[in-house]
């Protein structure tokens, strides 16, 4: 029988994406995908039930960095979600590359309300805005932009660009709006669905970059699923400050 926690591809769409089973209403099954950030739902009798599968531990570290001369503070990162399995898998990303960050769960809703409290509570450097989106393309409009939106423009209020690197959007998020907005990387150019770690790689490679040095925006994207049709940018610099020499007594 199926279960709330149980992995599933639908039928309908040739069995191409494995989901997760968050709510059960009925006959109706709530789905979140387990590597896109793609939210959705559908009829129990179109779901396969996918057996033993295990996720995919992605241990890419971002950047080698030269330890023996220099002493470096990476970026501090914050990162809000509406998805728990999501932030938990940016969190040991972030962990992996030994990052220092601060991750809260919130209904896209409520981004706008607790974005002000966030940022001068913890004053970071990297502000990451995901969740879940969608483009329902025949009456052009987004199920969630509008919030991110919001969010990024209340952020911008509060730090310029030169303070603050903002990550925004999520699946066919719309990107112009994110930019316009105020935000430093955004998805999705080509109204496409991103990877669930998408966010927390460019975030991470930002933290990780010297703010003298200005990103490359092509070799940044490259570490992304789709690259620039997933998510695009402005030209910024990193988030890192780099000390010589380095003095560990």
């Amino acid at each position: 029988m199926l279960k709330v926690g149980d992995y599933v591809t639908r039928i309908k769409y040739g069995n191409d994406i494995i989901f997760k089973v968050k709510e059960i209403n009925k006959d109706n099954v709530i789905l979140s995908g387990v590597e896109l950030r793609l939210f959705a739902d559908a009829k129990k009798d179109d779901l396969v039930l996918v057996k033993n599968h295990k996720k995919k531990e992605n241990n890419l570290f971002i950047r080698n960095l030269n330890k023996n001369d220099y002493y470096y503070i990476p970026g501090i990162i914050v990162h809000i979600d509406s998805d728990g399995d999501y932030i938990e898998e940016c969190e040991k990303y972030y962990k992996n590359n030994k990052l220092k960050y601060y991750s809260y769960k919130f209904n896209e809703k409520e981004y706008p309300l607790n974005i002000e409290k966030i940022i001068l509570k913890h004053k970071p450097n990297i502000l990451v805005i995901t969740g879940h989106d969608a483009y329902y393309q025949k009456v052009n409009k987004y199920k969630n932009s509008t919030f991110f939106i919001e969010t990024v423009k209340k952020a911008r209020s509060i730090l310029p660009r030169d303070k603050l690197t903002i990550v925004a959007g999520a699946c066919q998020s719309d990107f112009k709006g994110l930019i316009s907005s105020g935000a430093t990387f955004a998805s999705s150019p080509n109204h496409i669905n991103i990877h669930a770690l998408d966010p927390a790689i460019i975030a991470s490679y930002v933290a990780l970059t010297d703010r003298n040095q200005i990103i490359d925006l092509d070799e940044i994207l490259s570490k992304t699923k789709y690259g620039c049709d997933g998510i695009g940018g402005i030209i910024t610099n990193g988030e890192m400050i780099s000390i010589y020499p380095r003095r560990d007594e």
